[in-house]
């Protein structure tokens, strides 16, 4: 099965100053072994993440691989993976069709896993996340880590799933119960 993710506030922590830097990406605390537990159980795991600090400038998309490989070398060392990375390097005054809450990024990955998104979960920690997932289909799940909780507090009637964070979801669709 094909698990789609956003990567700032699911994976790793957020900041509202943007993660510019390799250093700057810190994973949240047991998110990358719950990659790891999806991988050993034969899933393949996605990320699609808007970056729009590349098209503000704040840094470039050669910085941007750079973070990418530190997450993938660090997933490594936990005997993990991530199938693959899909971003959006637009800013909201690009109107494109990528970015989140848009559909782009995830109808491409659809394309190329060659997967229905009606059986694809999708963890995000922002209403983006959300209304992307629900767009297309998707089985959308919240986390309370990043975002999540001030997603939370200013939608208070989401009928989706809400964990405390990515590992609980992971224990929750490994073991068939997740809601």
């Amino acid at each position: 099965m094909l698990i789609i993710m956003d990567r700032d506030g699911v994976i790793n922590q957020d900041s509202p100053d943007y993660i510019k830097s390799p250093k700057e990406w810190i994973p949240i605390p047991h998110s990358l072994n719950a990659i790891t537990r999806l991988n050993n159980a034969g899933h393949q795991v996605v990320v699609a993440t808007n970056q729009s600090g590349v098209g503000r400038g704040y840094y470039s998309q050669a910085v941007l691989e750079k973070i990418h490989q530190k997450m993938r070398d660090e997933l490594a060392a936990v005997g993990g993976r991530i199938d693959g990375i899909y971003f959006c390097p637009h800013t909201p005054d690009d109107h494109c069709e990528c970015r989140k809450p848009k559909p782009g990024m995830l109808l491409q990955i659809a394309k190329d896993y060659n997967a229905d998104l009606k059986q694809v979960y999708f963890v995000g920690d922002s209403i983006r996340d959300i209304q992307a997932a629900q767009a297309v289909g998707c089985l959308p799940v919240l986390v309370k880590t990043g975002n999540g909780e001030k997603t939370i507090a200013e939608n208070r009637f989401l009928k989706i799933p809400i964990y405390r964070d990515l590992s609980e979801v992971v224990g929750a669709l490994i073991e068939g119960v997740l809601t």
